[in-house]
């Protein structure tokens, strides 16, 4: 007999990605709760001091704890249930995984999460990618509007 134990250990990337200029803000943190969306939410915010954001969201508890701070520059609106094919952020995670964990082992949550990390910083290293990636022709007839 052989004793195993697993252990399960988890960070959490927190991405928000504008389709029209393909700027990309990332956050890697230990939990996903109310408090730390907070702490993204003020990065978001003070890296884009000059904007007002209109930010999409699915449900998530941490999304929409009494407890969460919203800067004044930030507009949360929520998706639908079960609707992240509506979210254009969501299409980074799927680049991600095929372009930067497909085929790959780890050998430490330390390391998982550097490629994590690695891969965002390529990602938002090329603006006009994210665009094509995220910039959506629904999105592209809203912003005409304004």
């Amino acid at each position: 007999m052989v004793n195993r134990a697993i252990i399960r250990e988890f960070r959490y990337e927190y991405a928000a990605v504008s389709p029209w200029d393909g700027d990309l803000d990332y956050m890697t943190l230990e939990k996903m709760n109310t408090e730390n969306m907070g702490l993204f939410l003020k990065q978001v915010s003070e890296s884009h001091k000059q904007d007002f954001i209109i930010m999409v969201l699915d449900g998530a508890p941490s999304h929409k704890g009494k407890e969460l701070e919203v800067p004044e520059n930030i507009a949360l609106v929520f998706l639908p249930s079960y609707s992240p094919e509506l979210n254009p952020a969501e299409q980074l995670w799927k680049v991600l995984r095929r372009d930067y964990f497909a085929n790959k082992v780890f050998d430490s949550l330390n390391a998982a999460t550097h490629q994590a990390e690695n891969g965002l910083a390529c990602m938002a290293s090329n603006s006009e990618a994210l665009k094509s990636l995220t910039n959506w022709s629904w999105i592209s007839v809203i912003m005409k509007a304004k």
